[in-house]
């Protein structure tokens, strides 16, 4: 009966709101109520953005001149300097999903995010007490008030700092800024492919601006008060917090968490080491030893989600190797750039602005790359699942870290010349830095093509419930590939005494480095290219099948509204 149906529809409708207003905090209630949906949602997503941003340009303010810090103020070796980049920025990859366990096991979201923005402050703040004295300050150094610290000093308070601020980017990132901030439960993999795309390029751009700005002021008009502007885009990023914090801190569904998943694993195992069945016929999958009427402690629900998630670990492990490659831009690139001429018409370009040049493509294929994925997600074109973006992406890190090493090769060939950086006088390759460029452009053309892509799968390919979980075994992978870029780059040093990874460039083979990275991206290319064969087909019929859906759904609302 009409009336029935739409007493039914009416109490569904007030039963799912309901269930979203359980899922916001208290503080957030109130405030929820004045406004209306749109409204509510436009709010959100413009102060969880602003907040990533701010994030990111902490972060990226960080790590844009970390190396020449490093070798120029506390003495470092060239290897050591990137050894150091690289685990910063793994570590602080990883603080994230450290950071949603305890808040979802051990300390209330709130108090967490509370404390984690403490400590990111406390990291920004004592980077510049690693500076001290102020040179760029004070013209008679009696008025200094604190005295100059000693090396070990330095880099106790350097490491300190880096670590308290790593933990605090991640609960910033886990807590403040999680994807289910941007309400992506009910987007199609058309509208979540747009949205990884224009999510990067708005945090590229945003990296593109700090690149250019801080790493100047860093190297050329104030060193240490560099480390300052990080320090005040905290403070915007806790008054933003602050504003906000009633319409931002989301509290997500407990029927599933990293936990969990990570206890199906557990009890799987530990049910297959008792029983002697490591892969007894009685079961379709190892990890069925966790149901309950296997002998297991985990519903069906719960075990079945864990073995959706586990099909794309050999997906996840694949993206190891190319994080590796990415991290030559704040590594192996950079020394390139350090070591190369750096004088542009009488000015001295900052080292870190080179990575403008591999942020360039990814702003301008974004675009082209929207238009394609129109095409290609459409009824009638036959088109290539994601996975093919990833291939090629693969392939262009792989080609850009080859070029690296052809170019270490070329730079070698020009007479050396003294360059200032850093009030340090430097003996440089005369060779323009631009030739580089070459290879940054192919390492910005993978990201354009990889990132977005993997987000996409990752999220899609598993149950909604799990989604947030399989975008953290992501971060996983990722974090685990600069730490894997710090161990090839020790192992190189020490393998050949340092002439893989020499502190001076012209005397040392770094472009064998290239070559052993590059042969190993590909064989990693190759790899990836004969699993996600085989799946290809199956993934891409899933994805469009779900659009196909979706466009009937659409027509079919529509239709309803026109009767």
């Amino acid at each position: 009966m009409p009336g029935a149906d739409s007493g039914d529809v009416q109490e569904k409708q007030l039963t799912a709101d309901t269930e979203k207003e359980k899922n916001l905090l208290p503080g957030r209630r109130n405030h929820a109520e004045k406004l209306t949906l749109p409204e509510k949602k436009v709010q959100e997503a413009i102060c969880v953005l602003l907040v990533e941003l701010c994030e990111r340009f902490t972060f990226f303010g960080i790590v844009c001149n970390m190396i020449l810090f490093c070798t120029v103020r506390l003495g470092y070796r060239n290897y050591q300097a990137a050894i150091v980049n690289m685990c910063f920025v793994g570590t602080s990859m990883l603080t994230p999903v450290l950071a949603g366990w305890l808040a979802e096991c051990l300390v209330g979201r709130i108090k967490l995010v509370c404390v984690c923005m403490f400590l990111h402050f406390l990291g920004t703040a004592l980077l510049p007490i690693v500076a001290f004295p102020f040179e760029d300050i004070y013209i008679d150094k009696r008025h200094i008030l604190l005295h100059t610290l000693t090396k070990k000093e330095q880099k106790m308070v350097f490491y300190f700092a880096l670590l308290t601020a790593s933990l605090g980017i991640g609960g910033i990132r886990a807590i403040v800024c999680p994807l289910s901030a941007y309400n992506l439960e009910n987007c199609g993999p058309k509208e979540l492919l747009s949205f990884f795309n224009w999510f990067y390029w708005l945090i590229n751009l945003n990296s593109a601006v700090v690149f250019v700005s801080i790493s100047y002021i860093q190297q050329s008009v104030a060193r240490n008060l560099g480390f300052l502007l990080p320090f005040v885009s905290v403070l915007m990023a806790m008054i933003t917090i602050h504003m906000v914090r009633g319409k931002m801190i989301y509290k997500p569904k407990t029927d599933s968490s990293l936990l969990t998943t990570f206890g199906v694993i557990g009890s799987a195992l530990k049910t297959c080491c008792v029983r002697y069945r490591y892969f007894s016929g009685d079961v379709s999958s190892w990890l069925d030893h966790a149901k309950e009427y296997h002998g297991g402690q985990y519903s069906e629900t719960q075990v079945e989600s864990t073995k959706s998630l586990a099909r794309l670990f050999p997906f996840f492990a694949f993206q190891i190797l190319y994080r590796t490659c990415i991290m030559q831009i704040p590594s192996g690139y950079y020394l390139q750039t350090m070591n190369s001429n750096l004088n542009f018409s009488g000015f001295v370009l900052p080292i870190a602005a080179m990575n403008v040049i591999s942020i360039v493509p990814l702003l301008i294929l974004v675009p082209i790359l929207e238009c394609i994925n129109s095409y290609l997600f459409s009824s009638k074109g036959s088109g290539h699942p994601p996975t093919m973006y990833i291939v090629a992406g693969q392939l262009c890190a792989a080609l850009s870290v080859m070029v690296a090493g052809f170019s270490e090769i070329h730079r070698k060939h020009f007479p050396q010349v003294e360059q200032t950086l850093s009030e340090e006088v430097l003996l440089v390759s005369s060779m323009p830095c631009f030739h580089l460029a070459p290879q940054y452009i192919l390492l910005g053309v993978a990201e354009a093509l990889v990132t977005p892509s993997c987000s996409l799968l990752s999220f899609w390919l598993v149950p909604e419930r799990i989604r947030g979980i399989s975008m953290h075994f992501l971060t996983l992978f990722n974090g685990a590939g600069c730490f894997m870029g710090a161990f090839f780059v020790q192992t190189a040093h020490t393998g050949t005494q340092g002439n893989w990874f020499p502190h001076l460039l012209h005397e040392g083979k770094l472009e064998r480095f290239f070559f052993f990275l590059a042969s190993l991206m590909m064989v990693n290319a190759l790899g990836f290219w004969t699993v996600a064969h085989s799946h290809c087909q199956v993934v891409w019929k899933c994805i469009r099948a779900s659009h196909v859906v979706e466009n009937l759904q659409g027509r079919k609302d529509i239709h309803g509204e026109l009767i």
